[in-house]
């Protein structure tokens, strides 16, 4: 269905009566009036346009994010004459194709994952969309992440990047000096794993390095409280958000960062105790801001 007709199949379903229905007295700024083609091609609308149950959280959800990132991506573009944003482990693109299709006249907007099918399937979809102008994708390892462009990246999101993935994205943005960062962590194991393997001595913390449950849900904690630090300590003002209700997922919060400065020696001094505190363990952010290049 083209994107004219399917427009019109849109008007003519979401009536006043079904658009209240839907969103209550909310005011979404994604709608399947507002985007409706773009709502179908990601696969959250249906044929008729309608919305079906299983789809309503991801609606929701994406509106959500949406609008916890879109002031902060404003705010950039009243400052830039266009801005690069990169969605880092973009995935099946869902915040790269709303970022794209609402500031498609102010920013280009670029999505890197390691996957090459889920990227093949994104550049098709933005073929559809007819997005290719101001819309790129590509296949990339983010521990090697390229940038070709001219200018930097003046925003980076990665959102549910699995475990050190995270810190991939966070080390590039950083080395980039992006602006705006935002990240909604995944799947923390590392620092879960290296408290495993680490040789048995007197610990005050002891009971949660050797129970496994209380082991990945605290090391999941720290690693994002370490992040933060170093964050912090590389001159970001760091905010830690409740995306989502944790009675629908424990993989809730999202991480945004605006640069202020260079060097927060504080910052980096609360890393050091904190690290030193948890067993003297690192994890990859600090690695990988150590390293050269990334």
């Amino acid at each position: 269905m083209q994107q004219t007709e399917f427009l019109m199949t849109a008007k003519k379903y979401w009536t006043p009566e079904q658009t209240t229905k839907l969103m209550g007295t909310k005011k979404y700024p994604i709608t399947p009036l507002s985007a409706p083609y773009l709502l179908r091609i990601l696969g959250i609308l249906n044929a008729d346009s309608s919305i079906s149950p299983n789809n309503m959280h991801k609606f929701i959800q994406i509106n959500h994010m949406f609008t916890l990132i879109e002031p902060h991506i404003s705010e950039l573009i009243s400052r830039h004459k266009l801005v690069n944003i990169l969605d880092a482990g973009c995935g099946k693109s869902y915040m790269t194709f709303l970022l794209a299709w609402f500031f498609k006249d102010k920013a280009h907007t670029y999505g890197v994952d390691n996957n090459k099918k889920l990227v093949q399937d994104c550049e098709a979809k933005s073929k559809l969309l007819e997005y290719n102008s101001f819309l790129h994708f590509e296949a990339q390892s983010l521990l090697n992440l390229e940038w070709t462009q001219e200018s930097r990246p003046h925003s980076v999101i990665s959102l549910h990047a699995c475990d050190t993935a995270t810190d991939m994205a966070l080390a590039f943005a950083i080395k980039q000096k992006s602006d705006f960062i935002a990240v909604a962590p995944c799947c923390q194991a590392e620092l879960a794993r290296k408290w495993k393997e680490a040789p048995t001595s007197p610990h005050p913390l002891n009971p949660v390095f050797h129970t496994p449950q209380l082991r990945r849900e605290v090391a999941a904690q720290f690693t994002d409280t370490l992040r933060v630090c170093l964050l912090r300590a590389n001159g970001y003002e760091v905010t830690c958000t409740e995306f989502v209700e944790s009675s629908h997922t424990p993989k809730n919060r999202l991480i945004t960062c605006i640069r202020r400065g260079n060097y927060l020696k504080s910052a980096q001094l609360e890393y050091e105790e904190l690290k030193t505190y948890l067993g003297g363990h690192s994890i990859m952010l600090e690695d990988l801001l150590n390293t050269t290049c990334i």
